[in-house]
């Protein structure tokens, strides 16, 4: 056997242990999940089949429609507000000083929270009578702009983007980070003495060089946005109005308070449908080398 053929053994024979648990606790439960979205089943007792009536139901409910429209708001606020504020941190926060080191944790500290704490955090800076929002409204003289943020429907969407947004900047700053500094110095000397500038360098060198690295990017923001749900849950679950909520929170609140598994396990196959056919169109997209 050759060296390869024994390199190659050993790789499998590695993977082998993680692949049987992605198995046994990813793809198994998907299909499970979808077969039982064939059932009327109220998680006890015996499930009826019914065919596709849970997911010709899913498709029929304007909820759910509502519930994706608003999680491609939190798919773009995600894509084009966290990965482009990371990016310009990472391009700023690149050498490791002191200071630059302490910005960093900063920034990254809001990850290290849960979700919870981050959401009841928020809670209160909207809070309409005691939020600090308001207060600095009042103060600078824009007592006109003052409102109850996350009981009106028409922002509370656009007040949940905001945490969103502030809480996984870090991750991605820190990946941003880790890509450039992976960048070879020569690389960079050579378009120093070719008299490039800071703007080409960083569209004709840097982005290319990263360009992988902002893919993954923006394909955990997708993923991560289709399955928000704690921090919506947290701060208005699903409210005012199903103003607020997402595919999550709609999967949860029309399964677990209605008992309603079945019905629940078809909504979930949709979000994975949909999750899927949102990836593969960012590849897509994507899929052509930075120009």
């Amino acid at each position: 056997m050759s060296v390869s053929a024994r390199l190659r053994g050993f790789i499998t024979l590695g993977l082998l242990p993680a692949l049987v648990v992605y198995l046994i606790f990813v793809i198994v439960p998907i299909f499970w999940s979808a077969y039982y979205g064939f059932f009327d089943w109220k998680g006890i007792g015996a499930a009826k089949f019914i065919g596709f009536d849970n997911y010709l139901e899913v498709v029929k409910d304007p909820i759910f429609w509502k519930s994706f429209k608003n999680n491609m708001y939190i798919v773009a606020a995600s894509v084009f507000g966290q990965v482009p504020i990371a990016l310009v941190l990472a391009l700023l926060l690149t050498r490791s000083t002191l200071f630059q080191r302490v910005i960093r944790a900063s920034v990254f500290m809001p990850m290290v929270l849960s979700s919870v704490v981050v959401g009841i955090i928020w809670g209160y800076i909207y809070h309409p009578q005691i939020g600090i929002l308001n207060f600095l409204l009042d103060g600078i003289g824009l007592d006109s702009w003052k409102k109850a943020w996350l009981s009106d429907p028409k922002v509370s969407m656009f007040a949940l983007m905001v945490p969103i947004i502030w809480n996984y900047i870090g991750p991605y700053m820190i990946m941003f980070i880790a890509a450039l500094q992976n960048i070879s110095p020569e690389i960079e000397d050579a378009a120093q003495l070719d008299g490039v500038g800071p703007t080409r360098k960083l569209f004709a060198v840097t982005l290319p060089m990263i360009w992988d690295t902002v893919k993954v990017a923006v394909v955990l923001c997708i993923s991560g946005s289709l399955k928000a749900f704690d921090l919506i849950y947290v701060m208005t679950g699903g409210g005012p109005a199903h103003s607020t909520e997402l595919l999550a929170s709609y999967m949860y609140n029309s399964t677990f308070n209605v008992y309603r598994f079945g019905f629940g396990s078809a909504i979930s196959t949709a979000i994975i449908i949909l999750s899927l056919i949102l990836i593969v169109g960012s590849q897509y997209l994507m899929k052509r080398d930075y120009r």
